[in-house]
């Protein structure tokens, strides 16, 4: 089942705003043997809207548009959708009881701007949005469904998965069964993971289908499978995940949807041991990726973010000495940043990045983009094992960052494996 998106506004198209809705609708619906064929951006020109809305109709049986249902004046969605739907403009009644809880939760008063929320297409079935003010409207023609979202990205993330996909997929019901397996492998480059399972993947059979979603650092390799007979396409599927594991060995650091910072966490959690970080170059990023998790702090203990030398040696413990003979990025410092957040902690596993994230700082030894990451743990006899690399990174400083963030949680995840 394929469907249409747009997004509406004219921030979108002078770059005040980046669309992400798109993606997290594709994402969602992927499992599920769905796919987005086709995404338009629009701005705020019903002219624009309206053609926008045919061409999507070309494509797909189910559209779904999001953005332009706000409070201000230069939202027009709604009347561009009364005038292609039919109908006329009307106060619903249950809308403005929705939008009054709304404001009431969030502690503000009710203005006549938003209270003209309620005032939707008399053509249109009303979905409740729980989270916000613009109601979503489901619009049906000729057996075509159009879904007129909320642009706030949180609002169409829980909406569309919670009220909007289960009732499209209510409506648009298929017998095929869609069945998935996840494999998160490092250690490859997209082009280099293709090449050495290219023979394997070839000989799929037509019932299933390798996907590559590569990210700094990691590739997400997940093989989909669909079959009218659900036991058949469960088996097969689980049987090519399982000769796909098998190939790549270690490289697989986990066999479920899981970022590198959950794999860490519950490999931690599962051995019951707590975990710290010493960061420099990444300013605190893997005690943040750490920390998006619920439940991350049974085992993430702190960081210390010691971007200045005086911070490695007056808090982390780092000899003066080494800094001097090694500079600050280095492998004997980072391995020392690691041993010491061990100790100012108590936590029994670390890890410790020191880099140049750039645009400047970088030499002829060691250019920008150099990363040293150090993983450390402590066992119960409280011997330190300490591993160490020196990568180099390409991209912007924010690239970078996230590239040394990701490496630095896969060392301690290979680590812990390795013990």
């Amino acid at each position: 089942m394929q469907l249409s998106i747009i997004v509406i506004g004219d921030e979108l198209l002078l770059g005040q705003v980046t669309d992400t809705n798109s993606g997290e609708i594709a994402r969602h619906i992927a499992p599920y043997g769905w796919e987005v064929n086709d995404v338009q951006a629009v701005g705020d020109e019903a002219h624009e809207i309206r053609r926008a809305i045919d061409r999507a109709f070309e494509l797909s049986d189910v559209v779904i548009t999001t953005g332009g249902l706000g409070p201000t004046k230069d939202d027009i969605t709604k009347t561009v959708l009364r005038d292609y739907f039919g109908g006329e403009l009307i106060e619903d009644p249950e809308v403005l009881a929705n939008v009054k809880n709304v404001v009431s939760s969030k502690g503000f008063k009710l203005n006549d701007l938003t209270a003209a929320q309620a005032i939707v297409p008399s053509s249109c079935r009303v979905i409740q949005n729980r989270v916000g003010t613009a109601p979503i409207m489901w619009f049906e023609r000729d057996g075509k469904v159009l879904v007129a979202m909320p642009g706030v990205p949180f609002e169409t993330r829980e909406m569309f998965q919670s009220e909007v996909f289960p009732q499209l997929r209510e409506k648009f019901h298929t017998d095929v069964d869609i069945e998935h397996a996840v494999l998160m492998v490092t250690d490859y480059t997209e082009s280099g993971l293709a090449e050495y399972i290219a023979e394997w993947e070839e000989a799929l059979p037509p019932h299933l289908h390798l996907a590559y979603l590569p990210k700094p650092g990691l590739i997400r390799l997940r093989i989909d499978g669909s079959h009218l007979d659900k036991d058949f396409i469960t088996s097969e599927v689980r049987r090519a995940a399982t000769e796909l594991n098998l190939m790549l060995g270690d490289a697989v650091i986990a066999t479920e949807d899981l970022t590198p910072a959950q794999i860490l966490l519950k490999e931690c959690g599962r051995r019951g041991l707590t975990l710290a970080s010493a960061e420099s170059c990444t300013g605190g990023n893997i005690a943040h990726e750490l920390t998006l998790i619920p439940g991350s702090s049974e085992v993430f203990v702190g960081s210390v973010v010691s971007y200045s030398n005086d911070v490695k040696t007056g808090v982390l413990g780092v000899n003066p000495e080494t800094l001097a003979a090694n500079g600050a990025v280095s492998l004997p410092v980072v391995r020392e940043m690691a041993e010491g957040v061990l100790r100012v902690t108590g936590a029994r596993v670390a890890v410790a990045t020191s880099g140049i994230a750039g645009p400047g700082g970088g030499t002829e030894e060691k250019p920008v983009g150099t990363v040293c990451i150090a993983a450390a743990m402590r066992t119960e006899e409280g011997m330190v094992l300490c591993e160490a690399e020196t990568y180099r990174f390409a991209g912007t400083r924010s690239r970078v960052i996230e590239s040394a963030t990701t490496r630095a949680l896969i060392k301690a995840i290979k680590l812990l494996r390795n013990v």
